[in-house]
This record gives structure tokens, C-alpha cells and sequence, in this order.
């Protein structure tokens, strides 16, 4: 759905030339998520890079997405691979300068493509210059600065609270002879937002990229930053109520009710307050990951309400092992529908920290690449905005690493149940004849899989049968109509195996069938008032009053203006 650009235009550091401007245009956008390190490298280090990132921007235009989510390239000691922030204004040099950073802005912009980067405040790397001083003593003006807490009578942490890495979330330090929190990597200790001079600090490294020209954030664990000030244990979570969703069911972390350690009422304010920093500039935009799953879709709901706080949000129903089934899918959206009715939701299948949905879903099946189309018709016609992990488009699965190629410290700690999150980060495969998939000369920080080189993106564009193909054109298709972008969603009872809605805006309405079942299936359809729609994946007819849908196809019946369904 690209649009004539109306991004800011970037002259100097911190000045920005303002056009015409859509505020509106993350409600229905498709963004295209970027993990850095594995998709172009442009200097052969192994390692992907910003300008490898620019190279490829034009693959990304002509798929026909909105804008590109960048996962972190700050200065880190990439202890969780730029998940562990040094320097919240600089770019890693492993990844290049600010020099590229800015002609890669400039690039995207030309291309007509938003770019959103990954913010990462609820915590810091432990080299960040903050936490050395902070931890330096306990009057210095940054003691504060972070989660500092004294050890009990015996010693023991101060409470009970966990790291979804594994073990306590309190680690002591020898400096102050105290313990700080980490709910993440011991070298990852949480920043104090009680304090509303981290606050302050953190915004105006927000700024900092709002004025080089960045149009939007993915806020890392939004519901991660504010901790419970009084400390009180978290109380345990019954066995049958235990959801591996967030963190693998080795990890004891899914033993407790997290009512303490995230999720306080305070970060809202936090919330308004980076809404209000956004809304200085002409269109920019935030979407929130919420980690819980507990209760995921009301922290949803809360920090999307009332468009005062972040503008949408993507929480993980989708994310999960879980089969998708059409009553799956119309419970979540109707859920989110009914506890946010003002907000606005971000739905993902894949992402950089969990298994590729071509593996969790789509290996099972005997008609893979099938299932993977009609996966995609689905996420692409629901309401809401997507995000599209790169490799989506040209069904990557799961790569099977061997314990001596893992990095990623998560699924090292968890080996061999949790095999980690390195399965889903291997390098992009760009051709199938060229060393490393056409990512790098040198040999790469993961494996490129050899399997994945037959899904090629030059092998899949020579073929208009192929994934990406059906991606390209369900894109433009989905352009065509606004009304997937921003219209209303109505589910449609109807046979079992069939997803059935209605997208409605204005005058619009079309009505959506995803046959998610591998056979063909017919219900009756005799208004003379409807047109059957050509569209991606559909091969579906309507004869004699009949509409027949095939295995894994779609339907889409647009209807006359006035007439009822």
C-alpha cells in the first residue's frame, strides 16, 4: 500500500522540512521487520549491516509494504545481539555509522517506505556509561538511575521475582553491596522509571531519532518498564493455569502470576508522556510488544485506549504453538475487539524470537506452500496493522541448529528442551547459486540452512506461482481496497474449516471466505447483488447460487452499496 512520500525530509541534524502529511498511516500498515544482522551483509564481515539493509530496500518496495521495522543496531556489547543497549544515540560500528543510518532513511523515503527502529528502554547493557556510574556508589547523582535494592536479613535476593532468562531477576553487585534488577540478562539491568529523570533521559534519545528522520518505534517489552515500588513477591500460579506462551515451559518462570515485577498502572502516565513526544512531529508512530500472557489483550487494550498512549500494540495469540483453527482466530480478534474498541491491534505470525510459523503450522500439512498462502491471505484481510518478519514471504522454516552453532544466550541456558531463538534469526537467502544464499562472501554468524536455498528470492521472482509472487500480488491487492487498511471487522458464522467476516468502511463491504481446511468446501450464495472478486488464492466460483471455495483457497464477494448481507 505505498503512498506518494510524506515523510519529513531530512536537511541537518535536527531540522526537519515538513510536507503534506498522512498522521493516519500506521492504522492498517504493513511493516516489514528487519533483523539486521541477517539480512544483508555489505562488507563481508559475516555480519549484516546498515548499508546491506539499504542495497536491499528496493525488494522490500516492490513487495509492496508500508514501512520496515529495524530490530536494534545501537552501540551494544551484543550480549542479547543489540537487545542490551550501550548508547542509545549511535550506531554499533558492526553495523555502520550514523552517516548510514541517514542515507538509508533517505533511501527509504525516496521508496516511499516508513521506517520504524526498535526502542529498547525498559532496560540497558551493563556497559552503558548510566549504569557504570549509577552502580559506582550509592550518592552518586545517577544511583537512582536503576532498580537498586538491599539483600534480606539472610542475604537472599529481595524478593521473589524472576528473569525470563532463567533464575532471579536480582543480581548483586560488589560496588554497593547491593542487588539490581534484571528481568532479562544479568547484564541487562532494568532502568528506574520511578525516577522521572531516566524518563526524561530516555525521551530525549527518543528525539534524537525522531530528528534524523525515523517515522515510528517498536517499543521492546512496553509493559516491562515500571516495577512495583514496595518490591512485593510475585504469589505462584497454579499448574493447569501455566502458559509457556511468553517463556518455554522449562523455564520457572511461567510459575508465577507476574503481578508485581510488570504490568503496574504507573506506566501509562510513561505511556502519555512519549505519546506526547511523538505527536511534536508530523506522523509518527509507536507499536508496543506486550509480553503476558496472562493477560495480554487488556494490557492491549489499556495502552491503546482514549489515543493518548501508543497508537497500536501486538501481543503474542499469535505467536504460540498453537494450531490455528478459524475459531482461534475469530476468538482473539473478537476478544480484542470487544476489550479495545477504540484501540488498534498489530497482528504478527512470526517474529525474531520465536519459532517461523512455516514450522509451527505450515510443515504439518502436505500441501505446505498452500497452507502458507492462505496463511497470509488471513493475516493481510483481518483489522488491524501487520508485521511481516523478513523470510515470511518466501515460507523460511525453522532452521535446526546444532548446539555448537548457537548464539543466542536464551537457548543456550535452556538446551536441549528450548533450543533458543537462532532458528528464526539465520541469514536471508537472496539466491540459491551464490555463497551463504547471496548474504555474505565470508562465512556467516549463523548457518545459512541449506534447505532454504531452493526458497530463494531470485528463484521464487522467476516463478509467478511462488510464495513471494502471491505475496506481491495480495499486497497490491489489499492497496487496491482500502477497506482492509481501516474498515470494520464482522464474523459470520458458517461451516466448520471456514472462516467467514465482513470488512466494512463507508459504502464498502466485502466479504471475506478462508477455506483453512485441506478440502474443498461449498455453502449457498444467491444474492444477485454480490460480485465474486478476483483476488490472490481465491480459484473459488460462484454458479447457479453456489459458491465453492478449494482447499486452503479464499473468497471475496464484494457487495452493491445499500445491500444487505
Amino acid at each position: 500500500m505505498n503512498v506518494v512520500n510524506d515523510s519529513p525530509t531530512r536537511e541537518a541534524p535536527g531540522l526537519v522540512t515538513q510536507h503534506a502529511v498522512d498522521k493516519d498511516w500506521w492504522r492498517g500498515a504493513v511493516i516489514y521487520q528487519i533483523y539486521p544482522r541477517s539480512f544483508q551483509d555489505s562488507n563481508n564481515d559475516g555480519i549484516g549491516d546498515i548499508r546491506g539493509i539499504t542495497s536491499r530496500l528496493t525488494y522490500i518496495a516492490d513487495l509492496g509494504v508500508d514501512a520496515i521495522w529495524i530490530s536494534p543496531f545501537f552501540k551494544s556489547p551484543m550480549k542479547d545481539f543489540g537487545y542490551d543497549v550501550s548508547d542509545y544515540t549511535d550506531v554499533d560500528p558492526m553495523f555502520g555509522s550514523l552517516a548510514d543510518f541517514d542515507a538509508m532513511i533517505a533511501e527509504a523515503h525516496r521508496l516511499g517506505l516508513k521506517v520504524m527502529i526498535d526502542q529498547v528502554i525498559s532496560h540497558s547493557s551493563d556497559h552503558h556509561d548510566w549504569f557504570t556510574e549509577s552502580r559506582s556508589s550509592r550518592e552518586n547523582p545517577k544511583a537512582d538511575w536503576y532498580v537498586w535494592a538491599d539483600a534480606k536479613e539472610d542475604g537472599s535476593p529481595p524478593n521473589n521475582w524472576l528473569s525470563i532468562f532463567g533464575g532471579s531477576a536480582w543480581q548483586w553487585d560488589t560496588s554497593r553491596c547491593q542487588y539490581y534488577l534484571h528481568n532479562f540478562l544479568d547484564s541487562q539491568p532494568d532502568l528506574n522509571f520511578h525516577n522521572m529523570d531516566v524518563q526524561d533521559a530516555l525521551l530525549d534519545t527518543v528525539r534524537f531519532w525522531l530528528d534524523r528522520g525515523v517515522d515510528g518505534f517498536r517499543l521492546d517489552t512496553i509493559n516491562f518498564y515500571i516495577h512495583d515500588k514496595e518490591l512485593r513477591d510475585n504469589p505462584a500460579l497454579a499448574p493447569e493455569k501455566r502458559n509457556a506462551t511468553i517463556a518455554p515451559a522449562v523455564n520457572p518462570y511461567n510459575y508465577q502470576q507476574h503481578l508485581y515485577d510488570k504490568n503496574q498502572p504507573e506506566n501509562l502516565d510513561f505511556l502519555k508522556r512519549f505519546r506526547a513526544l511523538l505527536d511534536e512531529y508530523p506522523a509518527a508512530a509507536a507499536v508496543g510488544e506486550v509480553g503476558d500472557a496472562e493477560h495480554g489483550l487488556d494490557i492491549v487494550a489499556q495502552y491503546t485506549a482514549d489515543n493518548d498512549k501508543v497508537h497500536m500494540c501486538y501481543a503474542f495469540e499469535f505467536l504460540s504453538p498453537d494450531p490455528l483453527t478459524p475459531e482461534r482466530v475469530r476468538g482473539v480478534v473478537e476478544e480484542f475487539e470487544t476489550k479495545a474498541p477504540d484501540g488498534w491491534s498489530c497482528w504478527a505470525f512470526s517474529n525474531h524470537d520465536v519459532v517461523r510459523h512455516a514450522s509451527r503450522w505450515a510443515d504439518q500439512f502436505e500441501d505446505r506452500e498452500g497452507y502458507l498462502k492462505m496463511t497470509a491471505n488471513l493475516i493481510l484481510t483481518l483489522r488491524g496493522s501487520v508485521c511481516l518478519y523478513q523470510g515470511e514471504e518466501l515460507g523460511l522454516t525453522e532452521a535446526l541448529l546444532s548446539q555448537d552453532d548457537l548464539q543466542d544466550p536464551y537457548g543456550i541456558r535452556f538446551w536441549p528442551v528450548f533450543k533458543g531463538r537462532d532458528g528464526c534469526r539465520t541469514p536471508m537467502v537472496w539466491t540459491h547459486n551464490l555463497k551463504n544464499g547471496g548474504f555474505s562472501e565470508a562465512k556467516p554468524w549463523l548457518p545459512v540452512p541449506p534447505e532454504h536455498l531452493h526458497l530463494s528470492s531470485a528463484m521464487q521472482a522467476a516463478d509467478e506461482n511462488s510464495l513471494l509472487a502471491h505475496y506481491k500480488e495480495l499486497l497490491r491487492f489489499r492497496a487496491r481496497h482500502q477497506v482492509f487498511a481501516k474498515g470494520s471487522i464482522r464474523f459470520i458464522d458458517t461451516k466448520p474449516g471456514l472462516l467467514a467476516f465482513e470488512r466494512a468502511q463507508g459504502e464498502t463491504r466485502i466479504t471475506v471466505f478462508i477455506n483453512m481446511s485441506d478440502r474443498a468446501t461449498e455453502l449457498p450464495w444467491k444474492t444477485d447483488k454480490t460480485k465474486l472478486m478476483s483476488a490472490p488464492i481465491s480459484e473459488a466460483t460462484l454458479e447457479a447460487g453456489m459458491l465453492t471455495i478449494p482447499p486452503y483457497g479464499s473468497a471475496f464477494i464484494a457487495h452493491a452499496a445499500g445491500e444487505n448481507s
